[in-house]
């Protein structure tokens, strides 16, 4: 049962998020020879405030 994480940060409309499921699953049957009842996605949405790279917060970008 492969299981995927994705974080990013908020803001994706439904319609966004049902392609990228779409076509994450799709991936994962092809290259690991799954069914797509297997596939579980988790998405993780986050704001600017909530990440920081190099010393400085995304939202300051």
């Amino acid at each position: 049962m492969p299981t995927v994480q994705i974080e990013m940060f908020e803001g994706r409309t439904l319609e966004q998020k049902k392609l990228l499921v779409q076509k994450v699953t799709q991936a994962i049957v092809e290259s690991v020879n799954t069914a797509p009842e297997n596939v579980k996605i988790i998405i993780r949405d986050m704001s600017k405030e909530n990440f920081a790279t190099a010393g400085k917060l995304a939202i300051e970008e």
